[in-house]
C-alpha cells in the first residue's frame, strides 16, 4: 500500500470531526479535497474505510487503518519538535489521546497531565476504567487508565496502584434506612448512588451481604464530584474514593471494615515517542504519590 500522510490526516479528521466538512476546516481543505483523499486512500488500501454517515463512522479496516494515521502523525510532531526546538513558541505541539476513567481525573490525574503539558495538548475521553481498553483496541485513544491488566494487542501495560472505595452515607441516611447496619434487607429497599449504568461497584458490595440479586432505588449521577454531593446531601449511598473525601467531610461508612480496592493500570501504544514516554512518567510519578 502506498499510504499519503495527507491521506491518513484526512481519515483521522473525518473520523474525529464526524463529517468531510468538518474535517475541512480543520485541515484548511475544502471538502472535495478530503473526499478525494479518502477515496485514494481506500483505493490504496483495496477497501472502504469509512461509511459515509452523520457522523461518519470508521469500518473494521477503517479502525485498522486510523490507528497507524495516529501514530504516523505522533512520530511525525515528536520529529518535527526535535528538529525545531521544542523549548520554540512556534514549534508543534503533539496531541495525545488519553482515556481516563472520572474517579482519577478528578483526583489525581489533573495534575500529571498539567506536569506533562509542555508542547502537547491533550484530548482526554472519560471512560469507565472497565471499558478504556475499548478506546485502545479502536485506535481512540493512545493511552489509557485502566483496570485490565491483559496488556491490549500493540501496548505496554504497567501498574498503577489502587484506589480504595468505602460505602459511604450521611449520617441521617444511615439512621434511617441501616437502623441495624448493612443487612440484605436493607440494601434492598435503600437507595443507592450509581455513576451510570456501566457502574457495577456498588453492586458489587451489596452481593457480599445479600448473595441474591435486589433492585433498590436508583440515582444516576455521572459525575464525579456530583456522584459525592449525591451522597453528602442523603439521595443514596455509595461507594466513595478515600482520595475524594474532603476534611470536613460528616460522611460515614455503612461498614468500617469493609472496602473495594479497584487497580488501575497505564497501558500505551509501544512507539518510540518522546511525548508519550512523559506523560507515562509524569502518570506513574502521581500515582505513586496518590494511589495504594
Amino acid at each position: 500500500m502506498d499510504l499519503q500522510l495527507d491521506q491518513l490526516r484526512a481519515l483521522d479528521a473525518v473520523i474525529s470531526e464526524g463529517t468531510f466538512e468538518a474535517a475541512a476546516r480543520r485541515l484548511n481543505v475544502t471538502p472535495s479535497a478530503i473526499s478525494q483523499r479518502i477515496k485514494a486512500l481506500e483505493d490504496s488500501a483495496g477497501r472502504i474505510l469509512v461509511q459515509r454517515t452523520k457522523p461518519v463512522q470508521p469500518t473494521e479496516s477503517g479502525l485498522t487503518v486510523l490507528r497507524l494515521a495516529k501514530q504516523i502523525q505522533l512520530l511525525t510532531s515528536d520529529t518535527a519538535r526535535e528538529l525545531g526546538g521544542a523549548d520554540q513558541e512556534d514549534a508543534p505541539r503533539v496531541n495525545i489521546p488519553i482515556a481516563v476513567n472520572a474517579d482519577s481525573l478528578q483526583t489525581w490525574v489533573m495534575a500529571a497531565l498539567g506536569r506533562a503539558a509542555g508542547g502537547v495538548s491533550f484530548e482526554i475521553h472519560r471512560e469507565d476504567e472497565e471499558h478504556t481498553t475499548r478506546l485502545l483496541r479502536d485506535g481512540t485513544v493512545m493511552a489509557a487508565i485502566t483496570s485490565t491488566a491483559a496488556a491490549v494487542q500493540g501496548c505496554s501495560v504497567r501498574r498503577l496502584g489502587a484506589m480504595r472505595y468505602r460505602p459511604m452515607a450521611e449520617p441521617d441516611f444511615v439512621r434511617t434506612w441501616f437502623p441495624d447496619g448493612p443487612t440484605a434487607a436493607a440494601f434492598a429497599r435503600a437507595p443507592v448512588v450509581l455513576f451510570d449504568r456501566k457502574d457495577d461497584l456498588q453492586f458489587r458490595l451489596m452481593r457480599q451481604y445479600t448473595r441474591r440479586p435486589v433492585d433498590p432505588p436508583r440515582h444516576y449521577i455521572p459525575s464525579s464530584a456530583g456522584f459525592g454531593d449525591a451522597i453528602r446531601i442523603g439521595l443514596g449511598w455509595g461507594m466513595m474514593p478515600d482520595l475524594q473525601m474532603r476534611p470536613d467531610d460528616t460522611l460515614i461508612p455503612l461498614d468500617d471494615k469493609v472496602f473495594v480496592d479497584v487497580p488501575l493500570y497505564w497501558q500505551q501504544w509501544r512507539l518510540d515517542s518522546p511525548a508519550l514516554s512523559l506523560v507515562a512518567a509524569t502518570i506513574a510519578e502521581a500515582a505513586a504519590a496518590a494511589l495504594l
